[in-house]
C-alpha cells in the first residue's frame, strides 16, 4: 500500500514538473507572439506614416495647382474688367471664386493630416521605445530558458529503480546489527 502511495505522489511530482514546463514554454510563446504582435503594429503605423506622407504630398500639388489656375483666373478678371466684358468676369470670378474654396479645403485637409501625422509619429516613437524594452526582455528571458535548459542537461537522470518497503526495512536491520555488533 506504501509502495503505491509513493509511486503516486512520485507520478505527481513528475506531472507537476511537465506542468511547470509546460507553463514555461507557454510564457515563452506567449512572449514571442506578444513581440510579434508589437513589431507589426509599428509595421503599421509606418505604414501609415507614410501614406499620411504621400498623400500630403499629393495635397501640396493640388494646391499648387489651385493657386496657378487662381492667378490666371485673377488675370482674366482683371483682363474683362478693363476691356468691360463684364459677362466674363463674372463667369471668371466664379470660376475663381470656386477655385479659392478648393483651396481653403485643400489647406485644411494638409492641417488635419499634419496634426494626425504628428500625434502618429509620437505614438510610433512610444510603440519603438516599447518594442525595444519587450525585445529586451525577449532576450533576458530566451537567455534564462537557455540557461535552464543547460541545467537540465547537466543534471544526473533520475534513478527509475523502486525500492521496496521490505527492502529498506531489511538494510536497517542489517546495518544496526552491524552497529550493535560493533559496539
Amino acid at each position: 500500500m506504501a509502495h503505491r502511495l509513493f509511486d503516486r505522489i512520485a507520478r505527481l511530482v513528475r506531472a507537476d514538473a511537465h506542468g511547470v514546463v509546460a507553463a514555461l514554454e507557454d510564457r515563452s510563446l506567449l512572449l514571442e507572439q506578444h513581440l510579434r504582435e508589437a513589431e507589426l503594429a509599428v509595421a503599421t503605423a509606418r505604414a501609415r506614416a507614410e501614406a499620411l506622407a504621400e498623400r500630403e504630398a499629393r495635397l501640396a500639388r493640388a494646391l499648387e495647382v489651385e493657386r496657378t489656375r487662381a492667378a490666371r483666373l485673377d488675370e482674366d478678371v482683371a483682363l474683362a474688367l478693363r476691356g468691360g466684358k463684364d459677362d466674363l468676369a463674372r463667369f471668371a470670378m466664379r470660376r475663381l471664386l470656386a477655385g479659392r474654396k478648393r483651396a481653403h479645403a485643400l489647406e485644411a485637409e494638409r492641417a488635419a493630416g499634419a496634426a494626425e501625422a504628428a500625434q502618429l509619429g509620437e505614438r510610433i516613437a512610444a510603440n519603438e521605445r516599447g518594442l525595444d524594452e519587450l525585445r529586451e526582455k525577449v532576450r533576458a528571458h530566451r537567455a534564462r530558458a537557455a540557461v535552464r535548459r543547460e541545467a537540465g542537461d547537466a543534471a544526473p537522470p533520475a534513478c527509475g529503480a523502486a525500492v521496496a518497503d521490505e527492502e529498506v526495512e531489511l538494510e536497517l536491520l542489517r546495518r544496526r546489527s552491524a552497529t550493535g555488533a560493533v559496539s
